[in-house]
């Protein structure tokens, strides 16, 4: 069988620094009718479950562990008792989510996972946060960007535990090189490709964000 991309759009809050903000979340779904993964299980558990369906969940993965992305995780975990992967760089922002419940595996730049015959490449790109990560998947021509770029720039880099000279390095230097052609499909908000965002990198350092 033929691994596809499924999307769910979820909503809930986000909060950080004595602030809390409504967003709306994309979650993504990769696989197959017998497996899949879930990319950032946010906010509405019963959505995620019902896209998930009988597959087998091979894994969760966390592009970065602000609460708005991760805060499904346990209902998830709990409904499939599949691993949940994170880079060990944001491991202050999970536990205060989940401080006695930590994740299942590490994520390493250059890791590969395995879902419905292809494979998804880890990329590390911090700067929106220590250990936020890129999902590649160049069978599907596709990057899974999290927080780290959007259609217009960079991910927020003004709350704590961000920088954006480090997210620019992150961008310029892990997603810049993947071909113009490959979709970016964005934490929030909506999709792009890397070809229209590679000409705007002046502007991004111009503005400041």
């Amino acid at each position: 069988m033929t691994a596809r991309i499924e999307h769910l759009i979820t909503s809930g809050s986000f909060s950080l620094d004595g602030g809390t903000w409504d967003v709306d979340n994309n979650v993504w779904i990769i696989g197959d009718d017998d497996e899949c993964v879930v990319v950032d299980a946010a906010h509405d558990v019963d959505a995620i479950l019902a896209a998930v369906g009988d597959r087998k969940l091979v894994g969760i993965l966390c592009t970065h562990a602000h609460d708005d992305h991760i805060g499904a995780v346990a209902g998830v975990q709990a409904a499939h008792t599949a691993p949940t992967y994170l880079h060990p760089d944001d491991m202050m922002l999970w536990d205060r989510v989940y401080p006695d419940a930590p994740p299942s595996r590490p994520l390493e730049n250059g890791q590969r996972i395995r879902v419905a015959g292809i494979e998804l490449e880890v990329l590390h790109t911090p700067g929106h946060s220590p250990g936020a990560v890129c999902f590649y998947a160049p069978a599907l021509g596709t990057v899974f960007s999290g927080d780290t770029l959007f259609h217009g720039g960079p991910g927020a880099t003004g709350r704590s535990f961000s920088d954006f000279p480090t997210i620019l390095a992150s961008i310029k230097g892990k997603l810049l090189m993947l071909p113009a052609s490959t979709v970016v499909l964005t934490g929030h908000g909506e999709s792009t490709t890397i070809g229209a965002e590679a000409g705007h990198l002046d502007e991004w350092i111009a503005r400041g964000h």
